[in-house]
Order: structure tokens, then C-alpha cells, then sequence
């Protein structure tokens, strides 16, 4: 298996294709995995992430936390864990400032972390358990954030009032967060 840096049209179609989410995030590093046939395996991506404080609670600066915001694979590597490992260790060697990666797995999606957990992770918790994660509009899920981009308020009343009356706030079950960091301290 090797790896090498992504451009930003393969982040775009692995994440199209490839990811339950159907949607690119911002791209701060990306790689490609390929497996021992040298087949393209899609892509994974790190970046600053949706959080502006994501190093806040660890008591760091901007830059030295950044969040695994994308595994893309097409499902014909050989072990996930592995090209997760291969991608953490050339970010490293890529970045120096970062002291650590954050990634949340989603339980929406039945998702556990297992990949963290075979990659040394360690596990912090559930994150907004039990919280409004989405707003069922028109019978498509969408984001808060997509909300308050369209200038609509995140809130269900007045969702309701003025986009769509049979509105519903959809509570998500949560996300394991996990922390992988590169110095032991």
C-alpha cells in the first residue's frame, strides 16, 4: 500500500462517490491510497474542520489541531487502519506544528471507530448526544449550518414559518470523538 498527496479533483469525486456524506469538505491535506495493485483507492482528508475552537480544549493554538474530516475509500485496499496509519504519518512528516487529529465517528451511521481504535486513538466520549444534528425540510435532511448559510435561523418555529410548515427537527444519537496525537505529552 502506498500513498501520496491528492489533488483537489480526486477529494472531489471520492467524496461524491465514496463518502455516505456526498459532500467535499475544506481540503487542508489530502492523500491517495493505493493498494499492492497500485489501484486508486480514493482518498483521505484532513483539515481545520467545521470547528473554529477545535484547539481550545486541548490548550493549543490554530494549526497545531486539525480534524480528519474524510475517509473516501472505494473499499479495494487492503486495510483501512493501515492507509489511516500511512496518512497520519506523512502528515506529520508534512506538518510538524500539528500535536493532534481529531475525527468523530458518526453513531448516525452505526459508526464506532473501530479504524481509530485499531490506529491507537484515543477515545474522549460521545459529542452532542441527543441534540438537533438536522432539520427534515421538504423531506431532505439538511444541516443547520446549510440553514444559517441560506440566512435562515436554526431554530424549528421559525423553520416552520417561513420555509416549511410540516418542518421536524431530526436528533442525532451523537458522535464518538477520538484524538490521535503525534507527541506524548
Amino acid at each position: 500500500m502506498r500513498i501520496n498527496r491528492a489533488s483537489i479533483k480526486a477529494v472531489r469525486y471520492a467524496c461524491k462517490n465514496f463518502h455516505y456524506a456526498k459532500c467535499v469538505p475544506s481540503v487542508q491535506y489530502s492523500y491517495n491510497v493505493f493498494n499492492d495493485n497500485d489501484e486508486w483507492c480514493d482518498v483521505i482528508v484532513y483539515s481545520q474542520g467545521a470547528n473554529n475552537n477545535i484547539a481550545k480544549p486541548f490548550k493549543l493554538g490554530q494549526g497545531e489541531v486539525l480534524e480528519l474530516v474524510r475517509v473516501a475509500l472505494n473499499g479495494k485496499q487492503e486495510i483501512t487502519s493501515k492507509a489511516l496509519a500511512l496518512t497520519l504519518k506523512q502528515l506529520h512528516k508534512d506538518n510538524h506544528i500539528i500535536k493532534i487529529v481529531v475525527s468523530y465517528a458518526d453513531g448516525d451511521q452505526n459508526h464506532n471507530g473501530i479504524i481509530y481504535q485499531a490506529t491507537n486513538w484515543m477515545y474522549l466520549g460521545k459529542h452532542n448526544e441527543n441534540t438537533v444534528g438536522a432539520y427534515i425540510i421538504n423531506g431532505k435532511k439538511t444541516h443547520p449550518k446549510s440553514c444559517n448559510s441560506k440566512g435562515w435561523k436554526q431554530n424549528i418555529k421559525w423553520i416552520k414559518k417561513y420555509i416549511g410548515p410540516n418542518a421536524t427537527e431530526f436528533i442525532i444519537e451523537g458522535k464518538h470523538k477520538y484524538i490521535f496525537c503525534f507527541e506524548k505529552n
